[in-house]
């Protein structure tokens, strides 16, 4: 009897626990759609780009302070262990950058004033170089035929001081905004200790060794790029100015120095780089000393880019040449001028995040020269 209720009972628990319907077959598990998950990632970066191109002017203050905090900070740990407060070491080390920026507002004011007064002496020779420009110019308009009557023919000029001063409505609003820098890089140096602490705070205690050690390579990285950049600089200039001496170019010092740092700025920097030599060499430019004067300016800039960059920064950084061109154009439409300088350090901070948080490694090893994971698969 019991048997028999306990029989009854398996049945009636079966028969309940049974889905309604059909038998089915096996349950095959269902790729889970990432349409979604893609959609959400456009709007993400769509939304992180807008609010670049909206906020330029704060961003830029912002990154150029960091950077310029990242070459003050060992000038105000040299002034710390000199017993000086914190705050009065990052005091003095902004006030030495300031003081350098005038000194070389002043030098180089001066040196154009001089060059104006040496102008009017050769202006008849400057003349006479226009004039022979716009004859060939004019002979090779000849050449062109004549537009059709009736047409209008619309010329779009391209103007380099929009590019130069983007991300700046106004010169008012640069001054006023460039003011803000030397407070920010004071402030950087003085909580640099409380903002790094804060900020692992803000991390949860499992990834706060993963953050310290990401916060970490980022410091390093901008360090090594702004003092590598120096140290380039540095070295074109110096034989920018003795190939610039031994064509007997006025001001070479100035002219060469000039040209060495201008050149650093991508895709632009080889061609501002030899406005220097030749504006101060006009009335006294042979056509071989500007032949001189143009292979100087590339040769050098191709030697720093193919050689100087991959041995002093280019360990740091890690980014492949596609990542290097597709950045400097994303954020040179974005901010302009500021972008192609600020674009590298940018783009190397985003990988060392990426390589530190794991869902985004794979974006991090696409943006580096190695190997990304399962590269073995074709």
């Amino acid at each position: 009897m019991a048997q028999t209720i306990t029989k009854m009972e398996n049945k009636r628990e079966a028969k309940e626990a049974a889905p309604d319907g059909p038998p089915r077959g096996p349950s095959v598990a269902r790729p889970r759609s990432e349409d979604g998950t893609w959609a959400l990632t456009v709007m993400g970066i769509a939304t992180i780009l807008a609010i670049c191109y909206f906020a330029q002017e704060t961003l830029v203050v912002i990154l150029v302070s960091v950077l310029i905090a990242f070459i003050l900070d060992p000038v105000a740990d040299l002034f710390t262990r000199l017993r000086i407060p914190r705050s009065g070491a990052a005091a003095l080390a902004v006030l030495l950058m300031l003081a350098a920026i005038f000194g070389l507002t002043y030098l180089g004011i001066n040196k154009a004033s001089n060059l104006l007064e040496e102008l009017p002496k050769h202006s008849s020779e400057i003349r006479q170089d226009f004039a022979k420009l716009t004859r060939k110019a004019q002979s090779l308009e000849a050449l062109n035929p004549a537009p059709e009557k009736g047409t209008v023919k619309i010329r779009q000029s391209t103007n380099w001081a929009d590019l130069l001063t983007r991300g700046f409505g106004s010169v008012w609003q640069g001054v006023l905004a460039a003011s803000f820098i030397p407070f920010l890089v004071f402030f950087m140096l003085t909580w640099q200790e409380h903002a790094r602490k804060a900020t692992l705070g803000l991390v949860a205690p499992e990834n706060r060794r993963a953050a310290y050690v990401t916060m970490g390579l980022i410091s390093s990285m901008i360090r090594n790029f702004m003092v590598g950049n120096l140290v380039i600089g540095l070295v074109i200039g110096g034989v920018s100015t003795v190939i610039f001496g031994v064509l007997h170019i006025q001001f070479f010092y100035f002219a060469g120095f000039f040209s060495g740092f201008l050149s650093l700025v991508p895709y632009l920097g080889v061609l501002i780089a030899l406005l220097p030599p030749i504006f101060l060499g006009i009335g006294h430019l042979s056509v071989v000393k500007v032949v001189w004067i143009v292979a100087t300016v590339f040769t050098l800039h191709i030697v720093s880019i193919n050689v100087l960059y991959p041995k002093i920064i280019g360990g740091r950084l890690r980014l492949n040449p596609l990542t290097v061109t597709l950045a400097l154009l994303i954020w040179g439409w974005l901010w302009g001028a500021a972008g192609l300088i600020l674009a590298i350090p940018i783009t190397a901070g985003m990988k060392i995040v990426f390589d530190h948080v794991e869902p985004l490694k794979p974006f991090g090893a696409w943006l580096g020269g190695e190997q990304p994971p399962n590269g073995d698969a074709h």
